[in-house]
């Protein structure tokens, strides 16, 4: 397993600081081209936002969550903190800004499920490195730290910094792609992006068997006890080091013994894949709270991503612990040394 040093005694097994959207999502036959109109063939309003499904995923998982981040102070704000409330995570730290309405998503899913997405982050860009520090005691009382990239950049620093500094575990969903500072390795322990994102991140392919030579470079640039690239229908890849428990926080950067894994894809009915990596990202982070190891986690985090492309929407699309156990118990699910699995 992933070690933990501290955190969770009598606080939190997973913290998400991240972003909540308003997701107003259109089915079409196909995306438009520049200046055509088309038929829509179907238009639903869920709650959504990496940071938001993200931390659902994980409470659903079976881990104490909290959240922290911003929503505006009007009716989607007020349905994004009834459903903390009903799902159990704590909002503490999760401020309603009156100056700011709240994010929205607006995703177009076309017939095999593929999706596009534009953001309008809003009230999620008002949180700042201040928010995030008031917010201290939640993030260093947590197992895991889990962020993502739709809320500003100085706050996320600032969050895996807080918990670096308690030894609490750190996942970076680098998600939208954006440009990252070159010493950021030294903050996150794990690294999630999808296929797209690693490209953007390391100017090489993830097409194909070359994926599995970009997600060792993805791992030294990026994280410092592992990467995992998601990569669809195509499966996951795993960048982890087993035995990884046995090894103490000052040791990590120096310790060898490094393995790719490849986990193929689940056989499912997809109809949406709009919230599948973020049941991915939340699952695996409540795992590793747990005690799995990375590429333990990364099976169960497989399963949770089959599930949520089962049915539509993003946060109430999550699956819950009986259902991705249920899904395990029924499917084949293994991590093999690169070569025993096809992409």
């Amino acid at each position: 397993m992933i070690p933990q040093q501290t955190g969770g005694d009598d606080g939190f097994d997973v913290c998400v600081l991240g972003s909540f959207m308003k997701d107003l999502v259109t089915q079409a036959p196909r995306r438009p081209r520049p200046g055509e109109t088309i038929r829509g063939r179907a238009f639903d309003e869920y709650l959504g936002g990496k940071g938001f499904n993200q931390a659902i995923a994980a409470r659903r998982a079976g881990a104490r969550t909290a959240m922290i981040g911003r929503v505006g102070d009007d009716r989607h704000g007020a349905e994004f903190l009834a459903m903390l409330a009903e799902e159990g995570v704590d909002a503490a730290y999760v401020r309603r800004d009156s100056g700011w309405g709240t994010g929205v998503g607006l995703p177009v899913v076309e017939p095999d499920g593929s999706n596009s997405i534009i953001i309008v982050p809003r009230a999620n860009d008002a949180v700042t490195a201040d928010d995030v520090l008031a917010a201290a005691p939640v993030i260093q009382r947590s197992r895991v730290l889990l962020v993502q990239l739709e809320v500003p950049l100085p706050a996320v620093l600032t969050a895996l910094h807080l918990a670096r500094s308690a030894n609490v575990l750190t996942l970076l969903n680098p998600a939208p792609s954006a440009p990252l500072p070159e010493d950021i390795s030294a903050l996150v322990d794990v690294v999630v992006p999808n296929e797209v994102e690693a490209e953007s991140l390391t100017g090489l392919p993830c097409h194909g068997d070359a994926v599995l030579g970009t997600a060792p470079t993805l791992r030294r640039r990026l994280a410092r006890r592992g990467a995992i690239i998601t990569l669809g229908g195509r499966g996951v890849v795993v960048v982890d080091r087993p035995g990884d428990d046995e090894v103490p926080p000052e040791a990590v950067d120096a310790y060898a013994g490094w393995r790719t894994s490849v986990l193929n894809p689940l056989a499912v009915d997809t109809i949406d894949t709009v919230g599948a990596g973020d049941a991915f990202c939340g699952a695996l982070a409540a795992r590793i709270a747990a005690g799995d190891g990375l590429l333990s986690a990364a099976e169960y985090a497989n399963a949770a991503g089959a599930l949520a492309t089962t049915r539509r929407g993003t946060a109430p699309a999550m699956p819950r612990a009986d259902e991705i156990g249920a899904l395990l118990t029924r499917t084949t699910v293994s991590g093999a040394p690169v070569g025993e699995h096809a992409l």
